[in-house]
């Protein structure tokens, strides 16, 4: 999990409870559980790692259109409000299960805790494709649909390198552990410079937050404090975490000094790279990957062959090229109302 209109990837609100799933929509017309045709209409479960930041919506959305050009697709969207929540993930698996639905589509909030509930759901003979964040154990799935998000690393530290012509301080600041998605990228950037950039020294790159962007301008207050001037670039793998470094940056008059590269769109960062704060954001296409896991899964169910990975691609988006049809369309998907 970049960052996309308050996206993110990636924050926590309250526990949703146990409260049965929400239908998030489908394909229009025909009765309960029919499409128009009179065909059954197979019923989609998609869980996103949480609900409250645009990237979901925009996840949703994309799950919507491939519902809305399927008329024998029902969306049924339901996830927890905390992005930190995987035992409310885990419980909403379990009720969809019951609930026996025909597919389930899943961001996993952590990659190990996931793996158990998963099996359980091909046990019951649900089919389960896994997008976004994936999973230390993927047997048990049908195909993983996301971002590369090691590429993503690597892309980011070779714009963050260059922006600072191969030497420096770097500081990166992790993601919640457990979330796959945000460890690759963590990986992906930290190698790279390691490899290529023998000049650039990592500063910090051990402070996680938790998908809270008050915790991230807390922590990021406190590291760039405490190093100062020797700070010449900053990378961050998460909306969160994007916003809070970014207010912190500002905090300090140290934003635009800075080099700064981060991972997911949203408004403030777009207004960033307007005003030369944010250098450089890495982005993902999260309409794409809603819309990529429902067809998977449908394909599967159709007796379809599918492929294991599904890339959903990644970008690099800086003030020079904010402005085209491409990245525009990244910087400010879509969403779900």
């Amino acid at each position: 999990m970049l960052w996309i209109g308050l996206c993110l990837a990636v924050v926590g609100c309250s526990d949703s409870g146990s409260a049965p799933p929400s239908t998030g929509g489908g394909a229009a017309g025909g009765g309960a559980g029919t499409s128009p045709s009179g065909q059954k209409r197979l019923r989609i479960a998609v869980i996103p790692k949480g609900t409250t930041h645009d990237f979901w919506k925009s996840v949703h959305a994309g799950a919507l259109d491939a519902a809305q050009q399927n008329p024998n697709i029902e969306v049924i969207w339901n996830g927890p409000d905390n992005e930190k929540d995987k035992e409310q993930q885990i419980k909403i698996v379990d009720t969809f299960v019951n609930d026996k639905v025909d597919g389930i589509c899943i961001a996993p909030i952590d990659r190990d805790a996931l793996i158990e509930p998963i099996r359980r759901a091909k046990q019951a003979g649900i089919p389960v494709v896994v997008f976004d964040s994936g999973l230390s154990d993927s047997s048990d799935i049908i195909s993983y649909v996301a971002t590369d998000n090691y590429q993503g690393g690597v892309i980011a530290a070779r714009h963050l390198a260059g922006l600072m012509a191969g030497e420096g301080g770097v500081v990166m600041l992790r993601y919640l552990e457990g979330s796959e998605s945000t460890e690759q990228r963590e990986q992906g950037f930290l190698e790279t410079l390691a490899k290529e950039f023998p000049k650039i020294e990592i500063l910090s790159e051990n402070q996680h937050v938790n998908s809270d962007a008050s915790e991230a301008l807390q922590k990021g207050t406190s590291i760039l404090q405490d190093l100062g001037s020797r700070v010449k670039g900053v990378f961050t793998v998460c909306e969160p975490n994007n916003k809070g470094m970014l207010q912190a940056l500002q905090d300090l008059q140290m934003a635009g000094k800075v080099k700064f590269v981060a991972f997911d769109s949203d408004p403030l960062v777009v207004r960033g790279l307007t005003e030369e704060k944010v250098h450089g954001v890495v982005l993902q296409n999260p309409v794409k990957m809603g819309f990529l896991a429902v067809n998977t899964i449908a394909d599967h169910i159709a007796g379809k062959p599918v492929e294991k990975r599904v890339s959903t691609g990644e970008e690099l988006a800086t003030r020079e090229n904010m402005q085209t049809d491409a990245m525009k369309a990244l910087l400010d998907p879509k969403q779900a109302n």
